[in-house]
């Protein structure tokens, strides 16, 4: 039986004194302190707003749990949700900030900074979910934090060093910045040599590959074959290198990095694809957090 959710939007500051904005999706007149807690973690280029998001961590919200969707702080969108209007934030989103964002939150959620409703969510059983970047950031910080209990990614990187280009690392020499386009709003996006630098002077703690090793807590990587923008192969690799007893990989087929969604949603049903990844989602999680 689904419940009704009530969604809770606040913010904490990061390491840096950035609002991490956030959203906790919970069902009314459950006690949010009983409930298993699961993170969300957008990607590159993404946000808490984009699309499915909202949908996808109200209904997992509907099985029991406490959904907290964050922004990363340096995620480029200001004080419009749906906007990138912070630009200059972006061009330096580091993966250590991100994995400190994380970090920052958990300690919210028990200090009981971070709350719902004024209650305060349950620390002890916290869940992880990420897409593509942030199923990047999800891995490095179920190794980092013991308070992460289970782990499911989606889209995943593997190894981030991997994914900079020839002209992205020719531009970082010569002139200390690259340039990219975002697709859906047409923005030319900079992005700073300090992001290439950080992923390389910090590839210990911030890569997956170089940290899922570390895992001994549930896995779960879910993955599409026909993914246009993070090859499949980066699944099978982060499944491989997982040390977890509890492990397992998924593939869907015939669908692309977001598993058929796409944004604006119009909260309706979602794609067969994404559908099929909710439900091993929300399934994992049942049979590992609660």
């Amino acid at each position: 039986m689904t419940k009704t959710v009530s969604k809770t939007t606040s913010a904490i500051e990061s390491s840096e004194g950035l609002p991490i904005r956030f959203d906790v999706y919970h069902p009314e007149d459950e006690k949010l302190s009983e409930l298993p807690a699961i993170l969300f973690l957008h990607g590159f280029k993404g946000f808490k707003d984009w699309g499915t998001f909202p949908a996808i961590c109200r209904r997992l919200a509907e099985t029991g749990f406490a959904v907290l969707a964050m922004n990363f702080s340096l995620n480029g969108i200001g004080k419009d949700p749906l906007e990138f209007d912070r630009l200059d934030l972006f061009a330096r989103e580091t993966l250590s900030q991100d994995l400190d964002d994380v970090g920052t939150v958990l300690r919210g959620i028990h200090k009981e900074e971070i709350t719902a409703d004024g209650e305060p969510l349950n620390a002890n059983d916290v869940g992880i979910l990420g897409h593509s970047r942030g199923g990047q950031t999800a891995v490095a910080a179920a190794a980092e934090y013991p308070e992460i209990k289970c782990l499911v990614t989606w889209s995943a990187v593997a190894d981030y060093n991997a994914r900079w280009s020839d002209k992205m690392k020719r531009d970082w020499k010569t002139k200390g910045v690259t340039e990219i386009k975002n697709g859906r709003t047409g923005q030319i996006m900079q992005v700073k040599k300090v992001v290439w630098d950080d992923a390389r002077e910090n590839a210990g703690r911030v890569i997956a590959l170089n940290r899922v090793d570390e895992l001994r807590i549930p896995a779960l990587f879910i993955h599409s074959k026909g993914d246009e923008a993070v090859s499949h192969t980066n699944a099978q690799q982060l499944l491989d290198a997982c040390s977890s007893s509890d492990k397992e990989l998924i593939l869907l087929e015939d669908t692309g990095h977001t598993f058929g969604g796409s944004h604006p949603f119009d909260d309706g049903e979602f794609p067969e694809p994404l559908q099929k990844a909710f439900v091993e989602s929300r399934d994992w999680f049942t049979a590992y957090l609660k």
